[in-house]
């Protein structure tokens, strides 16, 4: 069992690592990039939340931080296997 829980540890802390960091990555790209500039005026005009960029910066922000949580979840599994033995 001690294994079992070692190997689902580990798995989940990697599988949720890379998809933590691929949502970071997405959620940083559009606010990098300077976009159009006709397109970046029009959206200047609007309320903060109302922005398109701001937006997907959030939504992709919270799924980032809610892999990382997972990947937790996962070094907490690891960690209970070795308290397993």
């Amino acid at each position: 069992m001690p294994a079992l829980l070692l190997l689902c540890g580990l798995t989940v802390t990697a599988i949720a690592t890379w998809r933590g960091y691929i949502n970071a990555r997405e959620a940083l790209g559009p606010l990098t990039h300077e976009g159009d500039p006709t397109r970046a005026a029009i959206e200047a005009a609007r309320p903060v939340l109302a922005r398109a960029r701001v937006r997907r910066f959030l939504r992709s922000a919270a799924i980032s931080l809610t892999w990382v949580v997972v990947a937790m979840y996962g070094l907490f599994l690891a960690s209970a296997a070795e308290m397993a033995r």
